[in-house]
């Protein structure tokens, strides 16, 4: 993930950027090149650029931060629903068993806020607000560790292929025989 939010500057990051433009503004009217500026406010001079063509054009005013490019799909309120239906569990919302899977969480969103999000924003919106992918601690109830024991010594060795070679190798790349 680029930015804390999943694809925006923190307010306090959005304030320090305007204040370098804001700083440029001021060397532009003393008549500093982009070349200066660039090196002086450690920016690229392309970025530069831009600011003096927006500076041009509207003044200070139009190098003022304008806010955030978007808003979350899920308010903070409707993330709190979210997260109540999510303890419920899978099963009381029809699932068969007890595993929350981005596909599912992406349904019950659909279902109950009729909003559409891709897998990768909403594993961002969950990681952003504390969640974490999990995997179950336990072995299954119905395993039979006998049975596994067996197979491995049994089975498997008829199945994989022994990891040397039938003949002799050579480490050099090139075969001695070439020389």
């Amino acid at each position: 993930m680029r930015y804390p939010q999943g694809g925006g500057l923190t307010p306090e990051r959005q304030a320090f950027r305007e204040r370098i433009r804001m700083e440029a503004a001021e060397r532009f009217g003393a008549g500093a090149s982009n070349a200066e500026v660039a090196k002086d406010l450690r920016v690229s001079v392309r970025s530069v650029q831009r600011w003096r063509r927006a500076w041009q054009d509207a003044g200070t005013d139009g190098l003022r931060s304008v806010g955030p490019v978007s808003l979350p799909k899920l308010s903070e309120k409707l993330f709190e629903v979210l997260e109540q239906e999510l303890a419920k569990g899978p099963v009381a919302h029809g699932w068969p068993d007890q595993t929350w899977t981005l596909a599912r969480i992406k349904t019950l969103i659909g279902r109950r806020f009729h909003k559409s999000m891709t897998l990768s924003a909403i594993a961002q919106m969950l990681h952003r607000h504390g969640f974490s992918h999990q995997a179950p601690a336990r072995r299954a109830v119905e395993r039979n560790e006998e049975a596994v024991t067996g197979w491995v010594k049994e089975a498997w060795s008829q199945v994989e292929t022994p990891w040397r070679r039938s003949g002799p190798g050579c480490a050099s790349r090139t075969k001695p025989a070439s020389r």
